[in-house]
Order: structure tokens, then sequence, then C-alpha cells
């Protein structure tokens, strides 16, 4: 991200050719809103961080919510990441974050246990 012309150029090539791309850990480290303008990206993750205490922590709830309100205001979907809770679901649903990973869904697994887990739970 220290050459943000060059890393424009791959991600719009990239985005030409279908593959989305996504900035993980919104809200930390590169991750600023200059650049979100800039880069032709499909999806934002929202940082774990912001998640870990919803529904207890209003500056979070409202950090999370803005973010959602954001990316979907700019057309871009939503990912909220280390999701463990209910409430945590809930929260996010109701403010129109419906993609999620976390510890609610399932822990982390091995590829080959992956079909194992997918035939459990839709079977």
């Amino acid at each position: 991200m220290e050459n943000l012309k060059q890393v424009e150029i791959a991600l719009g090539n990239l985005k030409k050719l279908g593959i989305n791309t996504a900035i993980d850990d919104f809200g930390t480290g590169y991750s600023s809103l200059s650049r979100l303008k800039k880069l032709p990206i499909s999806k934002l993750k929202i940082d774990k961080s912001f998640i870990d205490d919803i529904p207890h922590d209003q500056d979070d709830m409202q950090i999370a919510s803005t973010i959602i309100t954001l990316a979907k205001g700019l057309g871009l979907e939503v990912v909220a990441e280390g999701v463990e809770t209910k409430e945590q679901v809930d929260f996010l649903k109701e403010r129109g974050c419906h993609l999620m990973q976390g510890y609610y869904f399932s822990e982390a697994i091995a590829e080959a246990d992956f079909n194992a887990y997918l035939r459990s739970k839709f079977s």
C-alpha cells in the first residue's frame, strides 16, 4: 500500500478479470478513507476489534454502523469479522450487514473436513 498508484492499477486489472477484492481489517492500519475512494474494491471487512464488544460498547456499535452505512453508500459489500454471539449477528443484520465470519458460525476447520461440515449443516 506504499505505492498507491501501483496498487490501484493492479486492483483495476484484477477487477477487469472478474476478480473481486476486499479491504481487510477496515478501520485500522492502512485502510484510510482516501484509499477507500481510490481503490477499485468490492468489499470492506470490518475489523474484529470493532465487533468484539457489541452490544456492550456504544462506540464500537457506532463505528460498525457507520462502516456499514459508508460501504453501502459506496456500493460495497460488508463483511464483519470475528462474530461470536447471537447479539452481534442480530445487531449486524439489523444494520444491513449480511456477510459475517467468526466462531458463531464455526471454528476454523481443516480443508479435509470442510465438505463433511457442509453436509452436516445443509443436509
